[in-house]
């Protein structure tokens, strides 16, 4: 079991939101296409403007097929450690979507907000059912783009690595101290009623 601290909260709230972490060190336990698929079917619900729906995920499990080639989607420092995940997840947004009635596209503003909405029901998702994931930007968006044959009119989002949360010394050393769930800046530095507040 992968190494855990207690973090406090400012105000009240479900303890799933402060179990839930983006762990680096993963068993090498399988996941099952069921269990992957009630992940993404969390996700699947998630609110978004004109109920556009714009998310996408192409997802390979490890020990498949198509496992090497999404693991060359992740530049090196993330496949020092995602190598070991049972599974990785591309999120995609559609850029643009149709009115209710209408034939034509039209621009979608919201497409990434939408799309980060849906990882953040994955997240939760996987976390309740005992899974972790980890979001990652260090990703090579064209060569997804191409071997994926995703779209233009597509965001290339994040990739996410799922897996059951191991114990820190799985990962290189470098990275060992930093498997512990990061804490946040006081709500005060972020929230300010009718003025900007940045406490940076």
């Amino acid at each position: 079991m992968g190494i855990k601290t207690i973090r406090i909260t400012d105000f009240p709230i479900h303890s799933q939101f402060v179990e839930c972490w983006s762990p680096r060190a993963f068993t090498l336990d399988a996941i099952d296409e069921h269990a992957l698929l009630t992940i993404l079917e969390a996700a699947r619900w998630a609110p978004s403007s004109y109920n556009s729906q714009p998310w996408r995920f192409v997802y390979a499990r490890r020990e498949t097929d198509q496992w090497v080639s999404f693991l060359s989607f992740l530049n090196e420092f993330n496949r020092s450690w995602a190598v070991r995940a049972a599974a990785i997840v591309v999120i995609l947004s559609k850029q643009t979507f149709r009115l209710p009635g209408r034939v034509e596209e039209f621009s979608l503003p919201t497409h990434s907000f939408d799309a980060g909405v849906a990882w953040a029901f994955l997240a939760l998702q996987a976390s309740l059912l005992g899974w972790g994931a980890h979001a990652l930007a260090g990703i090579n968006r064209d060569l997804i783009r191409s071997d994926l044959s995703i779209p233009d009119d597509f965001s290339i989002e994040v990739c996410v690595a799922l897996g059951q949360s191991g114990d820190a010394a799985l990962l290189p050393h470098f990275l060992q101290a930093k498997e512990v769930p990061s804490n946040r800046r006081p709500l005060v530095d972020m929230a300010g009623e009718g003025r900007f507040v940045d406490g940076t």
